[in-house]
């Protein structure tokens, strides 16, 4: 069973990160840079214990330790969340599923990743199985229905979404490489503080004469929770799991976030699955169950 903790935790945190767009969207009228903001800063300074304790580490961080640290932060923790919290703000114009799957495209992003910057290897068996757990979370999200007649407001949404896939599909494979120099609550201490310190100096620019008394109670509220929960709470869980799995593994076991979002979909909204959703979500089931094997055979 313990062989198995990293994929669960990894898995975990993509039911976490679930979630995370039922409360976002809750936040859809504040604009997203105050949003990924104030959830970084809150998030670096839950998590301060952790970088003062890991200033030896720090200390010896080499160039490309840092180019990766700055990567991860800026690329995933800073513009990942923003073109996805901005993404989900179009909530009358793009369905949650639509938003969670087209930025799950990031397995095609750290898969191509991997293999050129961290030389891991890719067996036929695990390509297969990469292509399985792509097509089922496809189908989970659309099913059979034609994605092409769409309004601009989608398209933008969707777009978004894709840059979103980028940004966290390429910080999967730079967190693997910080992983190879820092503890993993070292590295998820690192990246909130220095993503709240960026996001906070591009707030500024971009709204100088912003009050930070316009966020009401209900407000904050939704910030704590995604913060102790689909936030810095689930990024921590998700760098535990990574430490000890092959980023292009990593990256697969995500896909079963836009599974869970479905199906929460389903029992929050009463949106029912379609024949075509349900196949779906089995092939991915089935990638996600002989995944493990394929890394422990390859161990």
């Amino acid at each position: 069973m313990k062989k198995y903790l990293p994929a669960l935790a990894v898995i975990f945190a993509a039911i976490l990160w679930s979630l995370d767009g039922f409360l976002r969207q809750e936040l859809y009228a504040l604009p997203a840079i105050v949003i990924v903001t104030l959830e970084h800063v809150i998030g670096a300074l839950v998590l301060l214990p952790f970088l003062i304790r890991g200033t030896k580490e720090i200390r010896k961080l080499n160039q490309r330790g840092w180019v990766s640290v700055f990567w991860i932060s800026i690329a995933g923790g800073l513009l990942g969340t923003f073109f996805y919290t901005k993404a989900l703000s179009y909530v009358n114009y793009i369905d949650l599923s639509i938003v969670v799957l087209l930025q799950k495209f990031q397995p095609l992003f750290a898969i191509a990743l991997a293999a050129v910057i961290l030389k891991e290897p890719f067996t036929r068996r695990y390509l297969l199985l990469a292509l399985m757990a792509l097509v089922g979370g496809y189908f989970v999200t659309f099913g059979l229905a034609p994605i092409t007649d769409i309004d601009d407001k989608t398209l933008i949404a969707a777009l978004l979404a894709l840059l979103a896939a980028f940004s966290w599909g390429s910080s999967t494979v730079l967190g693997k490489h910080a992983l190879r120099r820092l503890s993993f609550p070292v590295v998820t201490a690192l990246r909130q503080a220095i993503t709240a310190f960026f996001a906070l100096v591009i707030l500024t620019s971009l709204y100088p004469s912003w009050d930070i008394t316009a966020l009401t109670g209900r407000h904050w509220l939704f910030l704590l929770i995604i913060v102790f929960s689909t936030g810095s709470a689930a990024l921590f869980i998700y760098y535990y799991g990574l430490n000890r799995l092959p980023a292009s593994h990593a990256t697969i076991y995500e896909l079963f976030w836009p599974l869970s979002a479905v199906a929460l979909d389903y029992l929050v909204r009463d949106r029912p699955l379609s024949p075509a959703q349900l196949t779906g979500g089995l092939i991915l089931l089935a990638a996600i169950v002989l995944l493990p094997k394929e890394q422990l055979s390859n161990a």
